[in-house]
């Protein structure tokens, strides 16, 4: 069992396979969000549901791949991202902007920010030693 624990330790700490899947994410949801084809994958009658589900999926592969980075950066760059999907969809004639839909995609968002205890490891700065440090006489 600690062979499988450390296994999967290593692979959630191995950025580079977690920002490929962010690539590849975000460039499948692009590709879904502004197609005129009939979706290739299984989705909800729920569109909304897909919204939700899909930012969730980029918000935990983002923590993954950057697990340093805050949380308000994370929310900030993926609600960016949902944003410029509509303005895309607005500018096509089988897709319209629906601010509903940037909405699920903040509730997914909201989601994947939830705080999730070892599963995601914030990587600790490395503190800077002072080299200059002196004791003063008669303290410890």
């Amino acid at each position: 069992m600690a062979f499988l624990t450390q296994r999967i330790r290593f692979l959630l700490d191995y950025q580079p396979f977690w920002r490929a899947m962010l690539v590849i994410s975000a460039t499948a949801i692009l590709y879904l969000a502004t197609t005129s084809e009939p979706y290739p994958v299984p989705s909800s009658d729920n569109d909304k549901l897909n919204h939700v589900l899909a930012f969730l999926q980029l918000t935990i592969v983002t923590r993954l791949a950057w697990p340093g980075l805050s949380r308000l950066w994370i929310a900030s760059g993926l609600i960016a991202f949902g944003a410029s999907i509509e303005i895309v969809q607005a500018q096509l004639p089988y897709r319209t902007f629906a601010v509903a839909d940037i909405v699920a995609d903040a509730a997914g968002i909201a989601v994947g920010l939830l705080p999730c205890p070892d599963f995601i490891r914030r990587r600790a700065k490395p503190s800077r030693k002072k080299t200059d440090v002196r004791e003063e006489p008669g303290r410890l």
